[in-house]
């Protein structure tokens, strides 16, 4: 695989495990596509550092399972700013 992409996978892990980031702040971050983080942090990182991969997946988890209520309270703010 190329040394780039490598660099860029552990780069983009580090980053989700230390801010507890979502696919998307990553992808932002490191101007990469969401579908490309999602796929390197489940596809590429398990081989290149599984220790690394576990924390990863435990913050994807997360996010996963909280990301219903983080679109009820853009929601919220959406229709709150309209009302004022």
């Amino acid at each position: 695989m190329k040394d780039y992409i490598e660099e860029r996978v552990l780069k983009v892990a580090v980053y989700i495990s230390e801010n507890n980031a979502t696919v998307r702040e990553a992808a932002k971050q490191f101007g990469v596509s969401k579908s490309t983080v999602h796929k390197d942090m489940v596809s590429i990182l398990p081989g290149l550092n599984p220790s690394l991969s576990r924390d990863v997946r435990r913050v994807l988890d997360v996010n996963k399972k909280e990301r219903h209520i983080r679109g009820g309270i853009a929601t919220r703010e959406k229709y709150r700013q309209h009302a004022s």
